[in-house]
């Protein structure tokens, strides 16, 4: 396959998991402004979704203070911002357009299908259209692609791009999702543990769409440290940082089978193992000690450097 194909396919996929993770952060943000204010912490739930999201110096050079309003239409509508959800809608329809024959027809209708509506959405009044209305569209349509991947698509190393673009870029957003908590209660230290702290956990597990997976894994009380368990190092979690990199290991691992490299030696493939091992001897009062914020801006550094890597022996670098 050609590296720019690949690099398409990739991309297709990273596009439609950014799309649902600023769908989510939208959902945690709702969810956590209907909670009383407690005077403290971060200026707002709101603002801690651009900073988690990486997307605060953009909002605030168009529209300055965080409102509400304003950064649900940044996140989700304007196309000024490369990762609000019709951005990245737009990019995933157009990469998967470039390379329309290395896909099947089902997937490119689910893209499109995507694609049309999300224009037809545009052009409602926004008065129609709840905030948690749109983020549930959006992890519908990305339900779909993935369903029509899984259901359509050969064995083959556009397949492996594609699975591996969502698994690298899910262990980022998530890492970004759970650091939501951080810019949401700094710096407040003494409302951890308390029962605000522990709502908006279960924000998060509802947003992720995980609250009742967290119950069949652990049962009993909900507490922060267990949260943190099975959504960083669980790897029967779906989103957990570890299962989205052994996700990414095991498609590095197809890759190098299919391309009949030696099992092992690639560099990609080499820090990725070298990241599952790390997280494979953590423990959460490790992260707790070293402080949750500066656990996950280290992981999501580390996913970047993988990315880069992927880029490097892969990819082209002239798609997106």
């Amino acid at each position: 396959m050609l590296s720019r194909t690949a690099e398409n396919l990739f991309w297709v996929a990273r596009y439609m998991e950014r799309a649902e993770t600023m769908a989510r952060l939208l959902e945690v943000g709702a969810r956590i402004a209907l909670t009383p204010s407690t005077g403290h912490g971060y200026r707002s739930e709101w603002e801690s979704l651009l900073q988690a999201s990486g997307t605060a110096d953009g909002f605030s050079e168009k529209y300055g203070d965080p409102v509400q309003r304003n950064i649900e239409s940044y996140l989700f509508f304007d196309r000024d911002n490369p990762s609000s959800v019709i951005s990245c809608i737009e990019r995933a329809r157009e990469n998967a357009r470039i390379v329309r024959t290395a896909i099947t027809g089902q997937v490119w209708d689910t893209l499109n299908t995507a694609f049309q509506e999300i224009r037809q959405i545009e052009r409602q009044p926004r008065s129609e259209w709840e905030i948690t209305e749109l983020c549930e569209w959006v992890t519908r349509q990305s339900a779909l692609l993935r369903g029509a991947m899984d259901g359509s698509m050969l064995r083959n190393d556009g397949f492996f791009f594609m699975n591996l673009g969502y698994a690298l870029e899910r262990a980022d957003n998530t890492a970004r999702l759970i650091d939501v908590k951080y810019f949401v209660l700094l710096p407040s230290v003494e409302m951890v543990g308390s029962g605000l702290d522990n709502y908006q956990w279960q924000v998060l597990l509802r947003a992720l769409q995980s609250y009742r997976a967290f119950h069949w894994a652990y049962g009993g009380e909900l507490t922060a440290s267990k949260i943190m368990h099975f959504l960083i190092l669980n790897p029967a979690s779906p989103r957990s940082l570890m299962s989205a990199t052994r996700k990414a290991m095991h498609h590095l691992d197809n890759l190098e089978s299919f391309y009949e490299v030696a099992p092992g030696t690639g560099l990609p493939q080499m820090r990725a193992k070298a990241l599952m091992t790390e997280l494979n001897q953590t423990k959460v009062a490790e992260i707790v000690d070293e402080g949750l914020h500066e656990f996950l801006t280290r992981f999501i550094g580390e996913i970047g450097q993988l990315t880069a890597l992927v880029q490097q022996t892969y990819l082209s670098g002239d798609a997106r």
